[in-house]
C-alpha cells in the first residue's frame, strides 16, 4: 500500500527534522517555506534528502497530511483551501521571542492547538511532535543516544485521526502516547513539566498522569 504524502509546513530546524524523519520512514515527503522553493532545495537536499521543497499552495493542496512547523504566531498565514477534510498535525509552540509577549494562543480556556481548529474549521487537528526538542527528535528516534526508544505524546478528539498520526509517529521512530482529548494537550506546552520531555514511554505516561490529574 503507498504511503500518503506528508508536507511539511515550515522549513527551520523543526520543520527540516520533521522532512528528515518523514522521508526516512518511506513518506513522499514535501516541505515548504516563505520563500522561493528554489531558494531552500539545496538546504533540503542536504538537510532533508528526499523531501521536496514546494510552495505552500503547492504543499497544501498535493499533500494528504500535513505537519505545521510555523512560527505559532503565523498561523493565520496558513492557506485553509487546499488544507479541507484533512489531517493536521500541529507540531508548533508558543515561544515570546518570536510570537510577542502577549500570549493569547495558549490560556486556561483553551490550548494552543485549540485554535488552531477553530481557524482550520474544515481540517481535523491533532496535536503531536511539539513537546521535544528538534534535536531530540533527530538524535532520539527509533533507539535513541542511550539504546531505549523514546515517547511522543498525541492529543486529539477525532479516533481515526490520532490513530493515523499514531501511526506516523511510530514509524518516525517512537513509542505513541495518547491523551484523552485535544484540549488535554494544554499539558505539553511550553510551561508544563512534559515540554521537552524525552522519555520512554512509561516515563512519560506517569508525567502525562500526574499532569492530567490536576487538570480534574
Amino acid at each position: 500500500m503507498n504511503k500518503p504524502t506528508i508536507g511539511i509546513l515550515g522549513a527551520g530546524k523543526l520543520g527540516t527534522t520533521l522532512a528528515k524523519l518523514s522521508s526516512q520512514a518511506g513518506y513522499p515527503t514535501l516541505i515548504a517555506s516563505s520563500k522561493d522553493p528554489a531558494r531552500i532545495q539545496l538546504t533540503i537536499s542536504v538537510l532533508a534528502p528526499h523531501a521536496q521543497a514546494v510552495t505552500a499552495t503547492e504543499l497544501t493542496h498535493q499533500a494528504d497530511i500535513v505537519i505545521l512547523a510555523l512560527p505559532l504566531g503565523k498561523y493565520q498565514t496558513i492557506e485553509k483551501d487546499g488544507l479541507q477534510g484533512k489531517l493536521v498535525l500541529d507540531a508548533m509552540n508558543y515561544w515570546w521571542e518570536v510570537d510577542g509577549k502577549d500570549n493569547h494562543y495558549s490560556t486556561p480556556e483553551h490550548s494552543s492547538t485549540e485554535l488552531i481548529q477553530q481557524y482550520l474549521s474544515e481540517s481535523t487537528v491533532v496535536k503531536a511532535l511539539n513537546h521535544m526538542g528538534y534535536h531530540d527528535l533527530e538524535d532520539e528516534a527509533e533507539n535513541g543516544k542511550d539504546g531505549h526508544r523514546k515517547a511522543i505524546a498525541i492529543a486529539g478528539d477525532d479516533k481515526q485521526a490520532v490513530s493515523t498520526t499514531a501511526k506516523i509517529v511510530s514509524s518516525f521512530g517512537f513509542d505513541p502516547l495518547l491523551l484523552p482529548t485535544l484540549a488535554a494537550g494544554r499539558i505539553l506546552e511550553p510551561g508544563s513539566p512534559l515540554f521537552g520531555a524525552d522519555e520512554t514511554l512509561e516515563k512519560l505516561q506517569t508525567i502525562v498522569d500526574q499532569q492530567l490529574a490536576q487538570l480534574n
